[in-house]
């Protein structure tokens, strides 16, 4: 049984992907200062299996990542399961660190977020951790410079030859499926924000179908929204109060949102491209049911939007 520490069980899956290199399509360097940076899309090929790794490593491998047909259209799925969905989802995969230097910028995310507790979502989760070797994903084009990784070593407290980096673009493949990856945090996330004790959840199970890379990365982040906010549907298994779940029921789905009923692309557009000025009430699965694993009762907020995918997708139902 592998270590409980979020950054020991994203380092030893690391190992895996790097002796897999060949077999997975991604690139590995070394800077001069010593942090090992890992390509799953930026210039190496990639693909849905570096994907799903990208995705184990974000959520510490403590949640089961597979790519399984929709049931419904026919699209792949990304499909996520956890028993640990307060470390696998906001302890680690959530992307709650914004990455900057010169010329650079990445939405960061995995189990380096645990070991800086930088965010004050850390206070309210009571969780922070030491690591021998961070390990961190970073949704960028761009590879990190020496300076970047040392200011991110240091605030993970760990020397810059023992961090590791992940990269991939959204509109790679292997970024994309990192991306869609996310229903259940976006599930625990909303639920955060509505003051839901996270506590209490006991394991999580969520689908997204897989969106068709787009052209650019804009238009990728798009699509990769859309796929939660209206294809993704998640379950979580619960232990409260059926009051707990019913007062704030409609508020969980992306339908609560008056941004809702438009690609996420046109919207963000809407906003001249701020993440900030968009109803942050958007920012969830399209359906989700809670089964309250005290009382015996299921409650389902939300449904899927099939025609807003295919807009998205550049389908034609």
């Amino acid at each position: 049984m592998r270590s409980m520490n979020l950054n020991h069980r994203a380092a030893l899956l690391c190992d895996d992907m790097l002796a897999r290199a060949d077999e997975l399509g991604i690139r590995s360097q070394q800077l001069d200062c010593g942090t090992t940076l890992i390509d799953c899309g930026i210039q190496a090929a990639g693909g849905l299996a570096a994907g799903v790794m990208l995705a184990r490593a974000c959520t510490a491998e403590l949640a089961e990542v597979t790519i399984v047909p929709s049931g419904s259209l026919p699209r792949p799925t990304v499909q996520v399961t956890t028993d640990h969905p307060k470390l696998a989802c906001m302890a680690s995969q959530y992307a709650g660190w914004e990455v900057k230097g010169k010329g650079f910028f990445a939405m960061g995310s995995g189990p380096m977020r645990a070991a800086a507790a930088r965010e004050p979502l850390f206070e309210d989760l009571k969780y922070k951790e030491q690591a021998k070797r961070a390990v961190g994903v970073l949704e960028t084009a761009q590879f990190p410079g020496e300076e970047v990784c040392g200011e991110l070593a240091d605030k993970c407290g760990v020397t810059p030859d023992n961090l590791i980096l992940l990269l991939a673009p959204t509109k790679s493949l292997a970024g994309g499926v990192q991306v869609v990856a996310r229903s259940v945090e976006t599930a625990l996330h909303k639920l955060h924000e509505l003051k839901f004790d996270l506590d209490s959840i006991c394991s999580g199970w969520g689908c997204a179908p897989l969106s068709p890379p787009a052209k650019d990365d804009v238009s990728s982040v798009g699509r990769t929204n859309d796929a939660i906010l209206y294809g993704g549907h998640v379950v979580l298994h619960v232990r409260c109060k059926d009051a707990a779940v019913t007062s704030i029921g409609e508020q969980i789905p992306s339908s609560a949102s008056s941004d809702y009923g438009r690609p996420f692309g046109e919207v963000l557009a809407s906003y001249e491209y701020d993440f900030y000025k968009v109803d942050p009430l958007l920012f969830s699965p399209a359906m989700v049911t809670l089964v309250n694993l005290k009382s015996g009762n299921t409650f389902r907020y939300g449904e899927l939007n099939q025609a807003v995918l295919a807009q998205s997708f550049g389908e034609s139902l």
